[in-house]
């Protein structure tokens, strides 16, 4: 079993930047490929960065060279920075996590997460 918190959500103005973080127990977390996704009102949960077990990073084209995911195993912790934001990324942000078997694996769908955390708000004004 793995726990999820998350960190570091907030309102802010389009163009500012955060950094979430979420921090995880319970299991050996190097082991785990880790992911962000977001959820606005209305609307389903989308996919926005994954993080591989080797480091390998992926992102939606939404937020790409805008948002970076990042891991630190020492810390049993992933990160995402958040940067030139814009209120169309007004959401809750979840962090999630999947056992995975291969270094190189990563998960953009929902459905594939095994772990949860219980979501930080993050509202972008415009």
């Amino acid at each position: 079993q793995v726990q999820l918190v998350e960190s570091g959500g907030g309102l802010v103005q389009a163009g500012d930047s955060l950094r979430l973080s979420c921090a995880a127990t319970g299991h050996t977390f190097s082991l785990y490929a880790m992911g962000w996704l977001r959820q606005a009102p209305g609307k389903e949960r989308e996919f926005v960065a994954a993080i591989s077990r080797s480091g390998t990073t992926y992102y939606a084209d939404s937020v790409k060279g805008r948002f970076t995911i990042s891991r630190d195993n020492n810390k049993n912790t992933v990160y995402l920075q958040m940067n030139s934001l814009k209120p169309e990324d007004t959401a809750v942000y979840y962090c999630s996590a999947k056992r995975a078997y291969y270094t190189y694996n990563y998960y953009r769908d929902a459905s594939e997460y095994e772990y949860w955390g219980q979501g930080t708000q993050v509202t972008v004004s415009s």
